[in-house]
């Protein structure tokens, strides 16, 4: 087994078996259990480092992959072996490291947010398992065992979004809408994202079981070698779009979003894990994972391009209608969370016009750059987040303010951070991925979507200004002073807290600056590493690449002077604005409303459960009911007839029959018994002669 093989196979059991481990290192001690944690965490990402260098070895010939029989199933049609195997490739190293190494710094930060909480134990098992299955989904080799990783980490999601799980006030989601507040218990939110993931990944499974019943594999190295027949095309297109249900429902995207706000409700570190490293980046990667397989085949099958025209509207709606939430959300962590969908959008923005486009490589690399550059800024913003929720002691940002000298490196960090959400120009490394983002809508001639895109990349700056401006600018809110009156003053977070945050904001900062050069470096790296469609796009653009240049640094502009005039100079009151204009008025109730559709999860919801118990108690007293008292009746009747012929017709009879039998015995006894001497006396006689003959005889 060589150095890769290790490292891949051991990078996905090594915090598995961590979390294992935990049970048993928390009756050694707290510590011994806490840092050893972290240590499974620290193990697997040292093992993905390693993966790194396999991407700059040009003799390496790409995929290499690793499998071993594990259930053989002699003579079946289809999946006669079912392998569980590894495949690697600069997207599963890229992804793998995502996960690796953004996990092991919340791992460090939670060394202290977590700190003194009495359910530590259920909280490392957690997010050790998650963090484990989340690896075996990336460097799974084939769809079949890539579910165990896929259904794993959305079982991590349930059990640690709802963490809290005992429900106590102080831990209720609470939801302000203007007109007061909505609550949800822990319990309740984690439930919702189980439920509301797993309608998407039934659908997921319809779709890869009609792909395995065509195509005869899952294998994603054995499918992308497979020649399609022509009768086969919209089975094929219809089981790629069920498929993309699965991602759909993982990466929140419409009309499957509503979970993630409510996902707040667990540990800051587990909402930083899930929107940077983990589960809602696992949707993407699927869709990047099919995205040679389709697109390949699409070259032969034009149809089959209609899944990557269904993929760029999902990604497109979706980041328009979460970034304006983002814009009227009233807590921190919900903007980040809504901030998240709207990313994600982007990034199946750009995979889907990709696939619509002869330069597939602009949409591909564009959008696993988006996921990487993402993955950094969002998991600082969230930490940092969690900084002031961990001080202030409230998630609203109506009771925040002024905390710029207070928490000044916090403020620092977390300013930093946003500028690469916002996209700041050259500077920044969300600027260089947007920016391929939106160069993949114009160079595909999806005009409508790269608009919708720049006008997102406006609300995106726009709704971050907010965010940092109520948070750190301005005069402490009331919430704060009543606080600092009772005691509670606000303080820096420890350095445990703060040294992961720094590390992942420098981070943004080198991937900034160097941002042009890495760009080109992933474009070329999947152009020649991509097989087998190297041979398509890669080439000049088609456009000009300054249009979306500019468009990126007017989108920004635009977004920092209107943040700055409502938010920071308040020369404009947006409150004002907002009542003197009815429209705009409605615009954001509807919002505020969350467009309603949680609303209609919960009325689908409902109606389910209220007709499953009307049709219960229909079936309950009209059906079952009767059919048990038709059969009850049925057999009382049929063992009246049975009890009837069987006593009067067999049993009577033979007691009959016994009787008559035993009369005719007794009447032949009786004769021999007649009361006479003398016929005595010759019976005994008779018999005595009998015994001499025979006792002579022998």
């Amino acid at each position: 087994m060589e150095y890769w093989e290790i490292c891949g196979w051991f990078s996905w059991i090594t915090p598995i078996i961590g979390a294992m481990l935990i049970p048993l290192l928390s009756k050694i001690g707290s510590k011994i259990r806490d840092h050893g944690a972290v240590l499974f965490s620290l193990l697997s990402m040292i093992m993905t480092l390693y993966l790194i260098s396999l991407m700059f070895d040009r003799s390496i010939q790409w995929p290499l992959y690793s499998s071993y029989d594990w259930i053989i199933v002699p003579h079946a049609p289809i999946l006669s072996k079912i392998k569980v195997g590894i495949l690697i490739d600069p997207l599963s190293i890229i992804m793998a490291n995502i996960v690796a190494i953004i996990s092991f710094l919340i791992m460090v930060y939670s060394l202290g947010y977590m700190h003194g909480d009495p359910s530590l134990t259920r909280y490392w098992f957690f997010m050790n398992l998650f963090i484990g299955n989340m690896l075996l989904l990336v460097l799974s080799d084939n769809l079949f065992q890539m579910l165990f990783g896929w259904e794993g980490v959305g079982l991590c999601s349930y059990a640690l979004i709802g963490f809290w799980y005992r429900d106590s006030k102080k831990d209720w989601l609470k939801c302000w809408v203007g007109e007061g507040e909505e609550a949800y218990p822990p319990s309740h939110c984690g439930l919702k994202a189980f439920l509301v993931t797993r309608f998407g990944d039934v659908v997921m499974l319809v779709g890869a079981f009609i792909l395995l019943s065509i195509i005869g594999t899952l294998n994603f190295v054995e499918m992308s070698h497979i020649h399609l027949h022509s009768e086969n095309i919209p089975l094929i297109l219809l089981g790629f779009i069920l498929l993309f249900f699965g991602p759909i429902g993982k990466s929140a995207q419409i009309p499957l979003l509503e979970w993630i706000p409510d996902a707040m409700a667990g540990p800051t570190t587990v909402s930083a894990l899930i929107h940077a490293a983990t589960m809602v980046k696992a949707g993407v990667f699927l869709t990047a994972r099919i995205f040679p397989i389709v697109y390949l085949w699409s070259k032969t099958i034009p149809e089959l391009s209609l899944f990557f025209t269904f993929v760029t509207w999902i990604g497109t709606l979706t980041a328009i209608i979460a970034a304006l939430q983002a814009v009227v959300s009233t807590e921190l962590k919900k903007v980040l969370a809504y901030s998240t969908m709207s990313q994600l959008g982007y990034m199946m923005m750009a995979l889907g016009t990709g696939g619509v486009s002869d330069e597939y490589i602009i949409g591909y690399t564009g959008g696993i750059f988006h996921l990487m550059s993402h993955a950094m800024f969002k998991a600082s913003l969230f930490l940092a987040a969690g900084s002031v929720l961990h001080t202030v002691g409230s998630r609203f940002l109506r009771h925040f303010g002024g905390l710029r000298k207070n928490m000044p490196y916090t403020f620092i960090l977390m300013s930093v951070a946003a500028l690469s959400l916002m996209g700041a120009p050259f500077i920044s490394i969300g600027f260089w991925s947007k920016d391929m983002v939106l160069e993949a809508a114009l160079i595909s001639r999806q005009y409508i979507v790269f608009i919708i895109g720049v006008v997102t990349a406006f609300l995106t700056t726009f709704y971050t200004i907010r965010m940092i401006s109520l948070t750190f600018l301005g005069k402490k809110s009331s919430f704060i002073i009543e606080r600092e009156r009772e005691g509670h003053y606000l303080h820096e977070s420890p350095k445990i807290m703060l040294i992961p945050i720094a590390i992942l904001v420098a981070g943004t900062l080198v991937f900034g600056v160097t941002g042009f050069y890495i760009k080109d470096l992933l474009e070329e790296i999947f152009h020649e590493t991509m097989l087998p469609i190297h041979s398509y796009g890669k080439g000049e653009t088609n456009t000009d690449i300054l249009i979306t240049t500019l468009s990126s640094i007017v989108a920004f502009s635009l977004g920092i002077l209107a943040g700055y005039i409502v938010f920071i100079v308040r020369k404009i009151s947006s409150e004002d604005v907002i009542n003197r204009i009815k429209i705009i008025k409605d615009i954001r109730y509807i919002l505020y409303r969350r467009l309603f559709l949680n609303k209609l999860y919960y009325i689908i919801v409902n109606n389910i459960i209220s007709f499953s118990k009307k049709l219960l108690s229909s079936l309950e007293l009209g059906i079952i009911d009767h059919i048990n008292y038709f059969i009850a009746e049925l057999f009382k009747k049929l063992s009246v007839k049975l009890l009837f012929n069987l006593e009067i017709g067999i049993i009577d009879h033979i007691n009959y029959v016994i009787a008559e039998l035993f009369k005719g015995v007794s009447k032949a006894i009786r004769y021999i018994h007649t009361g006479l001497l003398n016929y005595n006396i010759i019976g005994i006689i008779l018999g005595m002669l009998l015994l001499l003959i025979l006792l002579l005889s022998l």
